[in-house]
């Protein structure tokens, strides 16, 4: 009866804990946050989660995570991570969003509304550049300066619109590396810059050769021209004259014989 009692015991013990598992206290946000805000004690919560589902990264105080800006948004409710936070010295806004050893560097474009719009905060572009090369003589050239980039802001969003909805916009901040950052400021003040939006899955960076106008004109490169382009010279050989025909005359006077040349 006693070995009963015992096994109704943990029974009930099992029933209760799978009614009401254990559970730890984890930091939260309080309400819809943005990206690029600092948060504070007033924008932040502790739930409950249960311990039979890890959650790396995660806090349980939340002094420890007041402070720190926000790199992406939080919905209400939704607990807060290490990788959702920056260093409390990176500053606010969009520079959290900054990894180290990128640039964010804006641009204006008289081509953003070629993509139709849709271009948004984490879009992937390549960036075309036409100029006139210094020297050249064929005219003006389209060049792919930059492959894969990925774009911070379209216009002053730092967030894609939750519809979805198109927008056209006349400056685009891209996050590039200090190097690149030069590259396309030069051509930007050199030329016209342009966009053009990749599927941000494709990471493919294709070995690409400017296209000049003769391209156009010919659907394909023209064929390189001969190295000697000026006029002809033809050279005529000497010609050694011909040698004087030489007739000779035999003199009979009775025994005496002798010759005449003329």
């Amino acid at each position: 009866m006693v070995a009963g009692g015992g096994t109704w015991f943990l029974y009930r013990r099992l029933i209760v804990s799978r009614a009401h598992p254990q559970t730890v206290k984890v930091v939260a946000a309080g309400k819809d946050l943005p990206a690029g805000i600092a948060l504070g004690a007033k924008d932040l919560v502790t739930i409950d989660w249960p311990i039979s589902v890890p959650l790396a990264g995660s806090y349980n105080q939340i002094s420890k995570v007041a402070g720190h800006p926000l790199i992406y948004p939080l919905e209400r409710g939704e607990p807060v991570l290490k990788f959702d936070l920056a260093d409390p010295n990176s500053g606010i806004g969009l520079s959290v969003k900054i990894p180290t050893g990128m640039r964010a560097t804006s641009v204006k474009s008289n081509a953003v509304t070629g993509v139709a719009g849709f271009l948004y905060p984490g879009s992937h572009v390549d960036v075309v550049a036409t100029y006139n090369p210094p020297g050249s003589r064929s005219g003006p050239e389209t060049q792919t300066i930059l492959q894969n980039v990925g774009v911070l802001t379209a216009g002053e969003k730092i967030e894609p619109d939750p519809s979805g909805k198109p927008q056209e916009v006349s400056v685009v901040t891209l996050l590039v590396s200090p190097e690149d950052s030069q590259k396309l400021l030069l051509a930007s003040s050199e030329g016209q810059i342009q966009f053009v939006l990749r599927n941000g899955a494709d990471a493919g960076t294709p070995k690409l050769t400017p296209t000049q106008l003769s391209e156009l004109a010919y659907g394909a490169k023209p064929p390189a021209r001969p190295a000697h382009v000026g006029p002809r010279r033809v050279v005529k050989h000497a010609v050694k004259p011909a040698a004087p025909q030489v007739y000779i005359l035999e003199v009979i006077q009775g025994e005496k014989r002798s010759e005449e040349k003329f």
